[in-house]
């Protein structure tokens, strides 16, 4: 009976262990590190892929970066069209990045809080804008710059991505996504006429 305990506590420490760290669990799951093949297999059950990890993070990150660019065009754009392009922005992003979050608890991955360090150079010049200038800026940036590349990050890891939550994150992001660009994009030619 006090083996079976030991054994239980251990096996339990062991998982919470393999949560927080990959190489824990490949030293612990294969003899040999070398085989990482083998090591993927045997941790296939708790933790993703590197691909997949990268993937779930790439898409929380896109999302952080979309909210916080949108969440300073609501309250410093002029156009009310880009304030609701905004809003959108804030809603469906934050929407996204919820389901992100879910699966990443789920997997036991970490995600970033913050915009990237290029997203915040980005702010800090939006920040400096006013009026149509802003406008202007915030739409060629997050609205079709950053939403071309999103969608492509998109569609490459979708081809790669293995598990199927990952995976259908991706898939379910990616209609969103092209809807945001095709309209940013709509948008930038009324406004360019």
């Amino acid at each position: 009976m006090q083996k079976s305990k030991t054994l239980k506590g251990l096996l339990t420490a062991s998982a919470v262990i393999a949560m927080f760290s990959t190489v824990g669990v490949q030293a612990q799951t294969t003899s040999n590190a070398e085989q990482s093949g083998a090591a993927s297999q045997t941790e296939a059950g708790m933790k993703l892929s590197a691909g997949d990890e990268k993937a779930l993070k790439d898409m929380a990150q896109a999302n952080i970066n979309e909210i916080a660019a949108a969440k300073i065009a609501l309250d410093k754009a002029q156009s009310s069209d880009v304030k609701s392009f905004a809003q959108k922005m804030v809603d469906d992003h934050g929407d996204a990045l919820s389901k992100v979050q879910a699966v990443a608890g789920k997997k036991g991955v970490t995600l970033p809080t913050e915009p990237d360090s290029a997203h915040k150079a980005m702010a800090e010049k939006l920040e400096k804008q006013s009026g149509d200038a802003f406008d202007k800026m915030y739409m060629e940036n997050a609205g079709t710059k950053d939403h071309k590349m999103v969608l492509s990050k998109l569609k490459s890891d979708a081809m790669n991505i293995k598990d199927p939550d990952v995976k259908a994150l991706a898939d379910a992001h990616t209609p969103v996504v092209e809807q945001h660009l095709k309209s940013a994009e709509q948008m930038s030619m009324k406004s360019g006429k």
